[in-house]
């Protein structure tokens, strides 16, 4: 009897056991469920780190290397006499920039407006993705500066250096469409005017259509916030058109704008000439990718 009731026991407490197992929600299903749903970032907000002169989101993936040429030439306004700008002299800009890690750039520049030497980085903070992680934005964070030369006034180093600090806020609308907002801060150490200022704040604007895999118009503004009186008698917005084509290796950009040079601290804060007054020049941007 002892041993019937010990059996019948057993197998009470084992089907008991055995339902609630059964009720146990299935933790590797559940697991395994949570880890395929993968975060999806967004691809190619712009084909390069540029808008057209000023930056963008994009960075350098790592270990890859940049090399940069900018050419503007003078006014097409000045018709068939020029070639309609290509007889002037150009303003020429060459770059070397290269990926640390994915999210971590550095650049250095030299144009040969004031024989100007500039260097930079490039934070990516975040990156817009759909998925596990829900980010509406891409977010960079930009740190430069730059130096002119001096062969005539003997002006010491730092008098001639600048500071550019740049935020920039993206997003890839749509498989075509990309805008971006970028508000910059321009400190100067020397100014030309008691009636300029040493710091500009300027609110850059662009966008980029994307009209095929290889081809898309892009477009940036940068309006001065706070025009001092110096700024608003000689200089001008800086408003700049560029058609680029993309290929394995290049990023080839045609370029309208009526700026003259492409460092944040003399395109933002120096340009003269008003599109409304035909001051546009052409000119092309070259990027060449290295992966090492």
């Amino acid at each position: 009897m002892n041993y019937f009731k010990t059996l019948l026991v057993i197998t009470v407490f084992s089907q008991i056991s055995m339902v609630a197992l059964a009720e146990q929600p299935n933790h590797k299903s559940l697991h395994d469920s949570i880890s395929t749903k993968e975060i999806n970032y967004t691809e190619d907000t712009f084909f390069s780190n540029r808008v057209v002169n000023g930056q963008s989101t994009e960075g350098i993936p790592q270990n890859r290397l940049d090399l940069r040429i900018e050419h503007r030439f003078g006014l097409l306004k000045g018709g068939y006499d020029n070639l309609f700008g290509l007889d002037d002299p150009a303003s020429t800009f060459f770059g070397l920039e290269y990926g640390i890690k994915d999210w971590w750039m550095v650049g250095l520049n030299r144009s040969n407006t004031d024989k100007t030497v500039a260097g930079f980085t490039k934070f990516s903070l975040l990156r817009q993705s759909t998925g596990a992680k829900n980010t509406p934005v891409s977010l960079s964070l930009m740190l430069g500066a730059s130096v002119k030369r001096d062969l005539v006034h003997n002006y010491d180093f730092l008098s001639r250096t600048s500071y550019t600090t740049q935020v920039l806020i993206a997003r890839k609308i749509s498989t075509n469409f990309s805008a971006q907002v970028a508000p910059v801060w321009i400190h100067r150490n020397m100014i030309p005017s008691s009636t300029d200022a040493n710091d500009l704040f300027a609110l850059g604007i662009g966008a980029r259509y994307k009209l095929t895999e290889i081809f898309s118009l892009n477009g940036e503004y940068y309006p001065v916030i706070n025009p001092s009186v110096y700024q608003k008698q000689n200089y001008d917005n800086s408003l700049s058109l560029g058609f680029d084509i993309q290929t394995e290796g290049h990023v080839f950009q045609i370029v309208l704008s009526n700026s003259t040079d492409m460092i944040e601290k003399n395109f933002v804060g120096e340009t003269q000439g008003s599109w409304l007054k035909g001051n546009i020049h052409l000119g092309f941007n070259i990027l060449r990718k290295f992966e090492l």
